[in-house]
C-alpha cells in the first residue's frame, strides 16, 4: 500500500496529477546550470503533470544554450503518450555529460506545444532551479521529474516503485 503524503496549503500531491498525463504552460522561472555557465532561462515552458511523478519542464530550445547541446541521433525511447524522444548530450569545455535532456521533434497531437522544447535531467547537471528554489532530481531518472518544495509524493522512480 502507497502511503501518500497529504499536501498543505500552497502545495500539490502527485497523486493528484491525471493519467493520461497533462501538459499546461509554466511561467514560473526556470533555470539550468552546468559547469559555470547557465544553460538557459525561461518563463515560457511547459510542464507535464503525470500520477505519481513529480513535473517534468519543457523549455523552448530559443531560450537554450544550444551551443553546449549535442543531439545523439542513434538512441532514442517511445512514450506512448509524447511519442519517440530524441536524447541530447551537454558538452562544455569542461566535459560531456550524456543523455542529459531529452525532446520530441515529432511529439502526438495532445503534446505538440513541446515541439522544439528540451528537457533536462536535474541529476546530470550541476543546478536546477524553479523560481530561485534549487530542486531535487526524481529518483531513479528514468522520468526526469523535478521535485519542490511545494510538491509532495511518494514519488515513483526509486527502487520498489516501479509496479505502482
Amino acid at each position: 500500500m502507497i502511503k501518500k503524503i497529504k499536501p498543505k496549503k500552497g502545495q500539490e500531491s502527485v497523486w493528484d496529477y491525471p493519467r493520461p498525463p497533462r501538459l499546461e504552460p509554466c511561467s514560473k522561472e526556470l533555470i539550468v546550470e552546468c559547469d559555470g555557465i547557465q544553460l538557459l532561462a525561461t518563463n515560457a515552458a511547459f510542464r507535464v503533470l503525470e500520477t505519481s511523478h513529480p513535473p517534468v519542464y519543457y523549455i523552448p530550445q530559443s531560450d537554450i544554450k544550444m551551443e553546449f547541446l549535442r543531439e545523439r541521433t542513434a538512441q532514442g525511447s517511445f512514450c506512448e503518450f509524447k511519442g519517440v524522444a530524441t536524447y541530447w548530450d551537454i558538452v562544455t569545455p569542461k566535459q560531456e555529460r550524456l543523455k542529459a535532456a531529452w525532446s520530441y521533434a515529432s511529439p502526438t497531437a495532445s503534446f505538440s506545444s513541446i515541439k522544439d522544447h528540451l528537457a533536462f535531467y536535474a541529476s546530470k547537471v550541476d543546478a536546477c532551479y524553479v523560481d530561485g528554489e534549487q530542486v531535487q532530481a526524481q529518483e531513479g531518472d528514468f522520468y526526469g521529474g523535478w521535485i519542490t518544495l511545494d510538491i509532495v509524493g511518494p514519488f515513483k522512480g526509486g527502487v520498489g516503485t516501479w509496479g505502482w
